[in-house]
C-alpha cells in the first residue's frame, strides 16, 4: 500500500476503543485458536460462546454471525461426569438461527425477552439490520458438504464497521463456488458503471441544451460577441484551476478557491460531470494555445485484442440500419467498459513487473557491489545514483543494500554480463549526469563506496550448483512479498533514501503506537518532514504531526510546538507559509478544544519565522477569528497571548486601529482568565509598538481617555461599572510604559552611561508589575540602566525643572488635568469607581515617584480642593468637598508614601474636610468614602481613630456629631481590642455630651457594636448605654431618639446575639408600641410607626420562641396595626396577614408538642420491646450459623 493512501488518523474513537478491547481479546486468547488458523473477523463469536464450540468449527456463517457449526453438540454433550443433563437456551437459539428457522427465533426472543431472561446472542441477531438485507431463500449447506480448512472460507465481512459496511460488493449466495461469485460481482460492477455512463450522459446532454441554438448561431456570427461559459465549461476550469494552484504551492489559494465553489468536488474529475476525459493541465494548455492544429489528419483502423468471450453476447450481432441511437450507445458504453476493465488489468501487470524490475535492479546492485571488490573493475562498476539508470530515475532507485537471498554463485556467474552492460549504461548516460551537481554526487559517491567496499564475505570452497544453492537457502524463512518485508529486506545507504523510507514507514508506525507515547515520534516526524523531497509526502507527515495526539495535554502541546519552531528555523519563512500554516488553518475549527489550543498557540511560537505579510495579514485575522468565535476560555487566553507575540513583530502602522478594537474585544472578554493575559501579554506588547509609532501619548492613552468621558455623560442614569473598569484598567496597565517614555525621551537621556557604582533600586519604588512586561526595567532593557536613569530623572526634576521635556509636560498639563476633572464627575456613592481610581492613582505616583508625587500631583488636588476656614461657607469651596475627589486625593494619592510627614499630612486633610463638612452642613458621603476605602486597610485603623477623637474633642458640636457617625463605619473592620479600647470610651464620652443631637448620633455605632463584637463585657457596656436611652425619663419625649433607636433595631436585630434580641430588642419595641397608640400628635405618630413596620419586618424572618412570640412580639404587631387602621390602611392589610402567621405558627407549636409527647411514649414502648428482645437473645446458647437462620425469611 502506498503511503499517500494511508490515513491513519480515519477512526473514530469508539473504534480505537473496540481495537483496544480487540487487542485485549488477542492476549487472553488460547494458543490453540492460532493453530486452527481460523481468523475471527467482526463478526467473531461473543464472549458467551463456549471455548470448545470456538476450536470445533472452522467457518463462519454469514447469518448467524459467526457462530460454529457444533455449538449446539459441545453445549449438549459437555465435558465428562461434570455433563449436564438440559441443553441450554443459548444453545437451542445457535441451532435455531443455523438452521435458518428465523420465526421460531423471533417467537422464542419474544418470550424470554417478556420473562425477563433476554439472550445477548438473540438480541444482538435480531437487532443487526444487516442479517436481513439480502438474505438468500437458498439454505446453508449442511456440514457434510462443508469446506476443510484446505478449500475456500465462506464470504465474510471486512475489517470494518458496521456503518462502512457495503453490502453491495457482496453476492446473494455466500456458499456457491468462486467462479458463480465471481460472475455475480462481475455483473453488478457492470450494471453500476451503465448506470453511472448513462447518468453522466444525460447530464452533458442537459448542460449542451442550456443554451438555445438560435443564441449559439449569433455567437458564431459575430465573433466580438462570446459565447456565455457553460456550467460544464465552468466546472472543468475550476477543476483545471484548483490542480494548478496545488502543483504550485498555493495551497491558502487553493483552500479560498475551495470555500468559494463549495458545490464542486475538486479530489474527483468524474464530479465535474463530463462524459469526457480528463484534459491536460493549464500549463501545457498555455503551451499548446499558440500552435495551429493541422485541418487534416490520416486516420487508420486500429484493432484491439480483446477475448469475445469476455463481451456481451450481443457484440457481434448484425443490427439493421434503423437500430435506435440509444441501443448503438449502449453497446458503446459497454465495450468501453470492457476495455476499461482490460486496461486495470494491464495496469496491475505493470505495476508486477514494475516491482520485478525493482527486484532485478537490487539484483544488480549486489553483483555490481561483489564486482567492484575486483581493483581493475572498481572505477567502472561504483554505482550511483546519477550513473546507474540514463534519465532521471526514482527518487528511491539504486540507494538500497538488498538482503534478499542471492547466492555466491550467481554473482560470479553473471558477473561479466554485469560488467558489460554496466560500461555500456555509463557511456550511454555521460551527457545526462554531467548535468548534476559535482559536490552532491561526489558525496553520494564517497558514501556509496564506503559503504560497499567495507562488506565483504568470505566465498565458500564448494561446488554446489545454483540451483541447489537456491533451493538450499529457501529454507530459510524470509517473507519479501508485503509491504512490510520489502522495506525490511532493503536497507538506505544515504541519507535521502532514508527520508523516503521514513516517509513511506511513518503513517504505517503512527496509528500502532499508544496515544501516551505518540509524542516520542515528533523528532522522527519532524526530520522526515524537513528532509522530504516530496511536497505531498511533507504535507502528509505535517498533517500527522498536528494529529498524533487526539486530546493532546500541556506537555505534549509544549512538544509539538517545540518540534513546529526547530522545523521553522531550519526550513525558512516560505516553506512555513506553505506547509505548517495550512494545518493551523484546517483545525481551526476543530471539535476538541485542545487542537483549537494547539493552534492558536501555533500562531504565537511561529510568528517570528513568517514572512511579515503573511504575520500581519493572514495570521493575525486568523487570531481575531479565533478570539472572537471560539467558546473556550483556554483558547481564546492562547490567542490573546499569541496576539501580544504578534504585536511584538508587526511593523504596519496600518494595523494600529485593528490592534486598538483587538485590546479592546480582548478587554472585555467575560472570562478572568482572557482579561489577564491581555494585561499581561497584549497590552505591553501593544503598548511597545504604539510606542515605537509615537502613538502612546497622542492616540491610545487619549483614546481610553475619551471612552471613558463618553461614558461618564451617559451614564447620569446608571453608570455602566463594568465598562469603566475595563477602560479605567487599561490605562493602569500602559502605566509602566508611559513612564518609560518619559524616561527614554527626557534631556538626560544622552547622559545615562553605566560608569562607576550606581546605587541600587529600592524593592518598593515601583509597585509589583503584573508580568514581566509591565516591569520598567524590562522595557528600559536591564535594571542597571533603569537605576542610572531613575538618578537622573530625580535630579532632573529636584533641581533642573521641566524645560523641553515634552513627554513630562503631556503627562503633567493635559493627562493630569483631564484625569482629575473625570474623577470630579463620578458619583462618589459608587465604592466601585472610588476603589478603581483611588489604585490607578496611586499605581500612578508610585511609578513616578514621590518628587514627582510632591510637586506635580498634589498641588493640583490641592489647588481645587481649597481647605481654607475662610471658604467654609462659600458654597462654590463646598461643592468639590462633596465629590469623588476628596476619597480618591485621600486614598491615591496620599496613602502612596507611609513616612511620618505623609501620615500628618493625611491625618490633617481628614480633620480638615471633617471639619469643613460639619460647619457646613454639607453631605458627609465624600467623608464616609473615605473611611470605608481606608478601613478596608488595617494599617490605617489608628490613624482613622486619631481623626475621629479629634472630632470627639473639638469644640463643634456638629463636628462631634460627624464624628460619632463616622464611628459605625468604622467598628465593622476594627479589631475588638481597639473597639474596646479606642471606640467605646470615645463613644460613651459623646453618649453624655451636652447636646442631645450628639448623643442621639452615637445610637447607630452602639448598634452595629452589638451586631459584630463578641467580648460579653463589651456587649454589656453598651446594652446599659442603649437601656439609659429608653429608661431615662429626660429621653421620653425624644421623638428623634426613638426614632434612631427603631431604625438600629430593625437593622441590626436579625444579625445581632439572639440573648440580646430575645432580652432587649423585642421587649423594648413592645413598649414603643404601646406609647405609640398614646402619641397625640399624627406626625410623629406616623413617623414611629413606619419604622416599627419595617423593624418587625425584619425581625420577622429570626427564629421567635413562643413565649417572646405570644407575650412580646404578637401584642406589639396588634399595637401597630391599630395605629395603621387609622394612620395607613396599606400597612394594616401586610400586618393583619403577619399576625395570622404568627397565631398560626404558635398553634402549631402547640400541636407539634401534642405529637411530641406520643412520639415520647411511642419510643419509651419501643424501648421495652427492645429490652425484651435482646433480653430473649441473651439466653439463646446455639450455634453462629443457628443463629444466622433466625433472621432468614419464611420461604
Amino acid at each position: 500500500m502506498a503511503a499517500g493512501n494511508v490515513n491513519p488518523f480515519n477512526v473514530s474513537d469508539s473504534e480505537e476503543e473496540a481495537e483496544q478491547r480487540q487487542d485485549g481479546a488477542d492476549t487472553e486468547r488460547s494458543p490453540s485458536d492460532e493453530v486452527q488458523g481460523h481468523s475471527l473477523g467482526p463478526f467473531s463469536p461473543p464472549a458467551y460462546s463456549e471455548p470448545a464450540a470456538l476450536l470445533s468449527s472452522n467457518r463462519t456463517s454469514p447469518s448467524v454471525d459467526g457462530i460454529p457449526a457444533s455449538a449446539a453438540a459441545v453445549a449438549g454433550i459437555g465435558g465428562g461426569s461434570a455433563a449436564e443433563s438440559r441443553v441450554s437456551l443459548d444453545a437451542i437459539a445457535a441451532q435455531l438461527l443455523r438452521d435458518q428457522y428465523i420465526l421460531t427465533a423471533l417467537e422464542l426472543h419474544t418470550e424470554l425477552l417478556e420473562a425477563g431472561r433476554e439472550l445477548p446472542r438473540l438480541r444482538d441477531y435480531f437487532s443487526n439490520p444487516g442479517n436481513f438485507e439480502r438474505q438468500s431463500g437458498t439454505p446453508p449447506a449442511s456440514k457434510e458438504q462443508g469446506v476443510g480448512p484446505g478449500g475456500p472460507l465462506n464470504r465474510a465481512g471486512s475489517i470494518s464497521t458496521l456503518d462502512s459496511l457495503d453490502f453491495a460488493r457482496y453476492s446473494d449466495d455466500g456458499n456457491r463456488e468462486s467462479d458463480e461469485r465471481v460472475a455475480v460481482l462481475e455483473f453488478e460492477l457492470r450494471k453500476a458503471r451503465e448506470t453511472i455512463q448513462a447518468l453522466r450522459a444525460n447530464l452533458t446532454q442537459a448542460a449542451e441544451c442550456e443554451i438555445p441554438s438560435q443564441e449559439r448561431k449569433n455567437y458564431k456570427s459575430s465573433p466580438e460577441n462570446q459565447e456565455p461559459i457553460r456550467p460544464l465549461e465552468k466546472r472543468a476550469l475550476n477543476f483545471l484551476v484548483n490542480e494548478y494552484l496545488l502543483k504550485n504551492e498555493c495551497k491558502l489559494t487553493s483552500i479560498t478557491f475551495s470555500d468559494e465553489n463549495d458545490d464542486q468536488d475538486f479530489e474527483l474529475w468524474d464530479d465535474v460531470g463530463l462524459n469526457i476525459p480528463k484534459p491536460p493541465d493549464l500549463l501545457q494548455l498555455y503551451r499548446n494555445c499558440g500552435h495551429s492544429l493541422p485541418l487534416h489528419r490520416d486516420t487508420v483502423d486500429v484493432a484491439v485484442s480483446v477475448d469475445p468471450n469476455d463481451l456481451p453476447g450481443d457484440y457481434f450481432t448484425q443490427e439493421p440500419v434503423q437500430q435506435t441511437e440509444a441501443i448503438q450507445q449502449q453497446q458503446q458504453e459497454e465495450v468501453v467498459q470492457e476495455l476499461e476493465y482490460q486496461i486495470s488489468l494491464l495496469n496491475s501487470e505493470k505495476k508486477s513487473l514494475a516491482e520485478q524490475i525493482k527486484k532485478l535492479q537490487s539484483d544488480i546492485q549486489v553483483l555490481q557491489r561483489n564486482v567492484s571488490s575486483d581493483p581493475t573493475s572498481a572505477v567502472k562498476l561504483t554505482p550511483s545514483k546519477e550513473d546507474t539508470p540514463c534519465g532521471k530515475p526514482p527518487l528511491d532507485n539504486g540507494q538500497y543494500l538488498d538482503i534478499r537471498g542471492v547466492t555466491e554463485t550467481d554473482s560470479s556467474s553473471d558477473a561479466n554480463t554485469t560488467k558489460t552492460s554496466t560500461t555500456t549504461a555509463t557511456t550511454d548516460c555521460t551527457e545526462s549526469t554531467t548535468t548534476a551537481t559535482q559536490p552532491h554526487r561526489d558525496k553520494l559517491k564517497s558514501q556509496s563506496q564506503q559503504g560497499k567496499t567495507s562488506v565483504q564475505f568470505d566465498q565458500p570452497n564448494r561446488k554446489l550448483s545454483p540451483a541447489f544453492h537456491q533451493a538450499l537457502l529457501s529454507f530459510c524463512r524470509m517473507s519479501t512479498d508485503s509491504r512490510l518485508g520489502s522495506e525490511v529486506s532493503r536497507i538506505a545507504d544515504s541519507e535521502q533514501s532514508v527520508m523516503l523510507m521514513l516517509g513511506r514507514c511513518l503513517p504505517h508506525i503512527v496509528p500502532n503506537v499508544l496515544l501516551a507515547k505518540r509524542e516520542e515520534l515528533i523528532p522522527l516526524i519532524l526530520c522526515t518532514a524537513c528532509l522530504h523531497p516530496e511536497p505531498k509526502e511533507r504535507d502528509q507527515l505535517l498533517h500527522i504531526l498536528f494529529n498524533l495526539i487526539k486530546r493532546p495535554d500541556d506537555e505534549q502541546r509544549q512538544m509539538i510546538l517545540t518540534g513546529c519552531v526547530a522545523f521553522a528555523q531550519h526550513v525558512g519563512p516560505t516553506r512555513v507559509e506553505a506547509e505548517l500554516l495550512p494545518q493551523c488553518w484546517e483545525q481551526i475549527n476543530h471539535k476538541y478544544p485542545e487542537r483549537r489550543l494547539l493552534v492558536a498557540e501555533a500562531c504565537g511560537a511561529l510568528a517570528p519565522y513568517l514572512p511579515k505579510e503573511i504575520r500581519s495579514s493572514l495570521v493575525l485575522s486568523m487570531l481575531q477569528q479565533m478570539l472572537a468565535e471560539d467558546k473556550a476560555d483556554m483558547v481564546r487566553e492562547a490567542v490573546v497571548k499569541s496576539l501580544g507575540i504578534i504585536m511584538g513583530y508587526i511593523d504596519d502602522p496600518d494595523k494600529y486601529s485593528q490592534g486598538f478594537e483587538l485590546m479592546l474585544l480582548s478587554l472585555g472578554d467575560p472570562s478572568e482568565r482572557v482579561v489577564s493575559a491581555t494585561h499581561q501579554v497584549f497590552i505591553p506588547a501593544f503598548a511597545a509598538w504604539c510606542t515605537e509609532l509615537g502613538n502612546l501619548q497622542s492616540q491610545l492613552i487619549p483614546s481610553l481617555l475619551t471612552r471613558i468621558e463618553k461614558l461618564l455623560k451617559q451614564g447620569e442614569y446608571g453608570l455602566d461599572e463594568h465598562k469603566l473598569h475595563m477602560y479605567l484598567s487599561a490605562l493602569q496597565s500602559l502605566i509602566p510604559s508611559l513612564f518609560a517614555v518619559l524616561l527614554q525621551n527626557a534631556p538626560f537621556t544622552s547622559r545615562a552611561k553605566l560608569q562607576g557604582d550606581v546605587p541600587p533600586i529600592e524593592v518598593t519604588r515601583f509597585p509589583r508589575p503584573a508580568s514581566p512586561l509591565q516591569d520598567v526595567a524590562t522595557i528600559v532593557g536591564s535594571r542597571e540602566q533603569l537605576a542610572v536613569l531613575l538618578q537622573l530623572y530625580d535630579h532632573q526634576l529636584q533641581h533642573e525643572g521641566t524645560t523641553g521635556w515634552d513627554s513630562l509636560l503631556w503627562v503633567v498639563n493635559q493627562f493630569l488635568p483631564q484625569l482629575i476633572e473625570i474623577v470630579g464627575r463620578i458619583n462618589v456613592t459608587s465604592s466601585t469607581c472610588v476603589h478603581e481610581f483611588s489604585k490607578f492613582f496611586w499605581r500612578l505616583c508610585r511609578t513616578f515617584g514621590k518628587i514627582f508625587t510632591n510637586t506635580k500631583v498634589k498641588p493640583q488636588f490641592q489647588e481645587i480642593l481649597r481647605l481654607s476656614e475662610e471658604n467654609v461657607d462659600a458654597s462654590a469651596g463646598n461643592g468639590i468637598l462633596t465629590k469623588a475627589t476628596v476619597p480618591i486625593y485621600a486614598t491615591g494619592v496620599l496613602t502612596c508614601y507611609n513616612q511620618e510627614e505623609d501620615r500628618k499630612l493625611l491625618i490633617g486633610f481628614l480633620e480638615d474636610v471633617m471639619t469643613t463638612l460639619s460647619l457646613s452642613h454639607a453631605p458627609l458621603d465624600s467623608l464616609k468614602a473615605s473611611f470605608v476605602e481606608l478601613g478596608a486597610n488595617p494599617a490605617f485603623h489608628e490613624l482613622l481613630l486619631t481623626v475621629l477623637w479629634y472630632g470627639v474633642v473639638h469644640t463643634s458640636a456638629l463636628v462631634r456629631c460627624t464624628a460619632a457617625r463616622m464611628f459605625e463605619l468604622l467598628v465593622k473592620g476594627v479589631n475588638e481590642t481597639l473597639v474596646a479600647q479606642r471606640v467605646v470610651p470615645a463613644l460613651i464620652t459623646l453618649s453624655s455630651d451636652p447636646e442631645i443631637s450628639v448623643r442621639i448620633s452615637t445610637i447607630p455605632a452602639f448598634g452595629t457594636i452589638m451586631e459584630t463584637v463578641t467580648q460579653k463585657e463589651l456587649l454589656e457596656r453598651v446594652k446599659m448605654q442603649l437601656a439609659s436611652f429608653l429608661e431615662d425619663p429626660q429621653y421620653q419625649d425624644q421623638h428623634s431618639l426613638h426614632m434612631e433607636i427603631i431604625k438600629t433595631f430593625g437593622r441590626v436585630g436579625p444579625n445581632a446575639e439572639p440573648r440580646f434580641r430575645d432580652e432587649f430588642v423585642l421587649p423594648h419595641l413592645h413598649k414603643l408600641a404601646l406609647c405609640n397608640n398614646q402619641q397625640t400628635v399624627e406626625s410623629k405618630r406616623i413617623d414611629i410607626a413606619t419604622q416599627l413596620f419595617e423593624a418587625y419586618s425584619a425581625l420577622s424572618c429570626c427564629f421567635i420562641s413562643e413565649e417572646l412570640m405570644v407575650n412580646h412580639f404578637l401584642p406589639g404587631l396588634r399595637c401597630l396595626k391599630t395605629d395603621m387602621e387609622q394612620l395607613s390602611p396599606e400597612h394594616e392589610v401586610i400586618l393583619s396577614s403577619m399576625i395570622k402567621e404568627c397565631e398560626i405558627k404558635v398553634e402549631n407549636k402547640a400541636i407539634g408538642e401534642a405529637q411530641g409527647s406520643i412520639s415520647i411514649a411511642a419510643s419509651l414502648v419501643g424501648e421495652d420491646a427492645k429490652t425484651k428482645f435482646l433480653s430473649k437473645m441473651g439466653q439463646l446458647t446455639t450455634s453462629g450459623a443457628m443463629l444466622a437462620n433466625v433472621f432468614q425469611r419464611k420461604k
